[in-house]
């Protein structure tokens, strides 16, 4: 028997045939390799991290939407990306 979310999923890419599921799963591998890659050739998986990473303590330390850009440019320019960096430079803002 075919599990019942495996069929939802199969109804949900609406594929008669194993070939076709095969050409689905190739096209969403490369679509994730191609993500990787340009990851990889521009900011960078770190950084890119990083920058949402300091966005989450911003938000933690209380700032607002209209602060959070402020305070994580703050945080990546002086190279403090904590939690009480964020909360330091809201009480400064």
């Amino acid at each position: 028997s075919v599990h019942p979310v495996a069929k939802v999923c199969e109804k949900i890419l609406n594929v008669a045939y194993a070939q076709e599921l095969v050409c689905v799963m190739v096209a969403s591998g490369l679509a994730q390799n191609y993500s990787a890659i340009r990851a990889l050739s521009t900011e960078g998986i770190q950084k890119g991290h990083m920058r949402l990473h300091a966005r989450n303590l911003a938000t933690a330390a209380g700032a607002t939407t209209d602060q959070i850009d402020t305070v994580v440019q703050k945080m990546i320019e002086s190279k403090k990306i904590s939690l009480d960096s964020a909360k330091e430079i809201l009480q400064n803002f």
